[in-house]
């Protein structure tokens, strides 16, 4: 396995081959029967499976010619759209590795995966909204020292355009299956995101097993509006699943009502994903809006809790079946069935993908809870992670001796074995999906010299589920600093937006525990108070 990465034990790998979990299939294959089946559909693009496999296989030669060989590591930040997929598929059937950045991502970000994997690649877009990635790129490069190439889509500046990147298609060694086939993000609770090594071997197991639960197949057509970086959006079973089992990918530039109404009605897209912000958007808009959605036969929601009451509007107003999903980059996924109980879809979150999954529910004194007790989830099995890339700090932690990953999910078990989730015991904010690591965000409002101390916790949004407060404490001398003024420094800084705080609170001082850490659960009393 690459260096840097945790092998599972030789006794665990020989099982998951020995029951079939794992198989000699690696990913970026396309083609299986009929080529000229429709494989992506854009507002201004229609390629087929041939079309799609033959792009692959000429970016892939192009990237080798450049000098990206195999076991290279690309950081992939790209919108959703034919691009992503050409570029993904590319990579993997050249052995190079996509570490999977996210789209509101900025230079800070980017700086830490380039440097944490020691990228020979920055594969972009030229403008997202506001955000010219030409300029971010020559951040990047000022600040670190193993990017060799940047590889832009649209108007390059610069840089290499995208387009470019194209030769004849030349034989290719396949990547040994047990190997790192791509890097995720986890969620990040104390600074930046950890990278998430998954092999082909577990990733392509979690897209056959997820695409034959939720029954994806060659007639279906899955609406990728979610960014496709996420592991969600990818491979559960998402664009990776829906192509490997012969159906079509429509992308979506954003998740909005808008932008996808119209793709579902135009491309007779059959399932998608959301996180619990955007359902609420979705179902008030389908009550006025003037596209047939009648095609759309699931809807997955994921990324966070979505709260029982606009659960059960889903299969009355969208008319499709709800699936909740709970998962992690990290492996473990749960899934409520399509003939689960309306109930059971309502209340719960799902139980586990696989037969092989190992799931603990273990009380704060270390024993397993009972039935309907809470306690932290403890996983293992074929697709769930042994290690961190190069973290062996944050291994010892949040990894048991036997094999175990503690999520910091706080979850309760029903004797049927559903998950729901009722919180976590790490510190960050589940913002809409988007997971918010407080210590990094209160390391950056420590950069501001007016700021003496400062601690961010989750508050409550009906929206979002979860807003990100900031509690900070002034020098006598000082002026207070606003929340527009904090959110402007912090952009300075190169943070992504969605780690910006919501709210802002001034405080004389902040609660100290009996051993002088910040007091969160009575910072907590004090805010709600």
């Amino acid at each position: 396995m690459l260096d840097g990465c945790t092998p599972w034990p030789d006794p665990d790998a020989a099982r998951y081959r020995a029951e079939g979990y794992w198989t000699d299939e690696v990913l970026g294959r396309v083609t299986d029967g009929d080529a000229d089946r429709t494989a992506v559909v854009t507002p201004d693009t229609l390629l087929t499976r041939g079309q799609l496999d033959l792009a692959a296989d000429r970016t892939a030669a192009g990237l080798r010619a450049l000098g990206i060989a195999s076991r290279d590591r690309v950081v992939v930040q790209l919108p959703n759209g034919t691009d992503m997929i050409v570029v993904c598929l590319a990579l993997f059937r050249l052995g190079a590795l996509p570490v999977f950045a996210l789209p509101a991502h900025r230079a800070a970000e980017i700086t830490h995966l380039v440097q944490t994997s020691e990228a020979v690649a920055y594969v972009c877009a030229d403008r997202v909204l506001d955000c010219d990635h030409r300029d971010l790129a020559r951040q990047v490069l000022a600040r670190t020292g193993s990017l060799r190439h940047v590889l832009v889509a649209g108007a390059p500046g610069p840089y290499t355009a995208l387009a470019a990147i194209d030769a004849d298609p030349v034989p290719l060694a396949p990547p040994d299956p047990a190997d790192v086939a791509l890097f995720l993000l986890s969620g990040g609770t104390s600074g930046p995101p950890k990278l998430i090594p998954r092999t082909h071997a577990d990733y392509v197991y979690q897209l056959r097993a997820s695409a034959s639960l939720c029954g994806v197949g060659p007639d279906s057509r899955y609406l990728c509006a979610l960014p496709m970086g996420h592991n969600f959006a990818l491979a559960c079973p998402g664009v990776l699943g829906t192509l490997r089992a012969g159906g079509t990918v429509v992308p979506a530039p954003a998740p909005t009502p808008e932008e996808c109404f119209p793709l579902v009605e135009r491309a007779g897209v059959t399932v998608t994903s959301l996180v619990p912000p955007l359902v609420p958007l979705w179902l008030d808009a389908a009550e006025w809006t003037d596209n047939d959605l009648s095609s759309l036969r699931l809807l997955q929601v994921g990324g966070s809790r979505l709260d029982p009451a606009t659960a059960g509007q889903v299969p009355g107003r969208l008319g499709c079946t709800l699936q909740q999903v709970y998962g992690m980059a990290e492996g473990l996924l749960n899934f409520t069935r399509p003939d689960d109980p309306q109930e059971v879809v309502l209340h719960y979150q799902g139980r586990p993908l696989s037969p092989a999954d190992e799931v603990r529910v273990v009380r704060e004194d270390g024993t397993d809870a009972g039935p309907g007790e809470v306690g932290e989830l403890y996983t293992r099995g074929p697709y769930t992670l042994r290690g961190y890339y190069r973290a062996p700090e944050r291994n010892r932690t949040r990894f048991t001796e036997d094999g175990f990953y503690r999520s910091g999910d706080l979850v309760r078990r029903s004797a049927s074995g559903d998950l729901e989730v009722v919180g976590r015991n790490n510190d960050v904010v589940n913002r809409g999906g988007e997971k918010v690591p407080c210590q990094e965000v209160e390391e950056h409002l420590l950069a501001d010299p007016r700021v003496v101390a400062a601690a961010v916790l989750a508050l409550p949004h009906p929206l979002m589920g979860e807003q990100t407060c900031a509690c900070v404490v002034v020098r006598e001398t000082e002026p207070e600093p606003t929340l527009r003024e904090t959110q402007a420094l912090m952009r300075e800084s190169g943070v992504a937006a969605y780690k910006l705080p919501d709210r802002l609170v001034v405080l004389p001082k902040l609660p100290l525990t009996g051993v002088g850490k910040i007091d969160k659960k009575e910072l907590r009393k004090i805010l709600e108070g």
